[in-house]
């Protein structure tokens, strides 16, 4: 199975076409430009630069959250317009479980933390051990506390592996309570669209249309609207 994967989620973007769990090629990018005019160009050059012909496509893959509103939306936009322009599947997979994967080489057994800031002392997580090489879920995505994660990590087997845009926020509040962690370095820090493609490699691809972001949580903006309408 061929497939285009396509992560937007946090600050940094990238494509990555896999083919049967071999990765082909990955651009990465976190220049903080605007994912809505680097991810089609990327996609493109992508498949240009590896003399992939996108008719070859399986499926198009692409994280839909939790993350970034914005950045979610215009994954998801970029990746139902693919699909529909050239007539393939779609594949919607959870950020937190794509992110696992970074942590799929630390070995049998190994805990896998998965973290997005959410802000307001707040990451978005899911819990994953390593089982036969693949991120096995403990646990489903959820945004909750710092104190909230440290307490469920205290009850986890392991030194937890620590990877995502939220990872280095959770090792400095672990890092003040002596907890041990092992926090991911370089590429493996970020969210990839690597990861994307594997978590979606045993999944069933579905039509563009059934495709929607899963946000976790209402926006900022709908919050304030709920606030003031409670206190009306």
């Amino acid at each position: 199975m061929l497939i285009l994967g396509i992560e937007s989620s946090a600050k940094a973007a990238s494509c990555a076409l896999v083919r049967g769990g071999v990765l082909i090629g990955q651009c990465f990018q976190c220049s903080g430009l605007t994912h809505s005019a680097t991810l089609l160009p990327m996609a493109e050059n992508l498949l240009a630069s590896t003399g992939t012909d996108r008719r070859e496509l399986d499926a198009v893959a692409v994280s839909r959250g939790p993350g970034s509103f914005t950045g979610i939306r215009i994954g998801v936009a970029a990746a139902k317009g693919l699909c529909w322009a050239l007539e393939k599947p779609a594949v919607g997979v959870s950020t937190l479980e794509a992110m696992a994967w970074n942590g799929a080489g630390r070995g049998e057994g190994a805990l896998v933390c998965c973290c997005m800031d959410a802000r307001r002392d707040q990451v978005y997580n899911a819990l994953f051990r390593i089982k036969d090489g693949r991120p096995v879920r403990l646990v489903p995505d959820r945004a909750l506390s710092l104190a909230e994660l440290d307490a469920e990590l205290a009850r986890q087997e392991g030194v937890p592996f620590l990877t995502g845009d939220g990872a280095l926020l959770v090792s400095e509040y672990l890092g003040d309570r002596a907890r041990g962690f092992e926090l991911a370095a370089g590429p493996a820090l970020h969210q990839n669209a690597w990861g994307v493609c594997m978590a979606a490699s045993d999944k069933q691809p579905e039509s563009a249309g059934a495709l929607l972001p899963a946000y976790l949580r209402l926006s900022q903006a709908e919050r304030e609207r709920q606030a003031r309408m409670t206190g009306e």
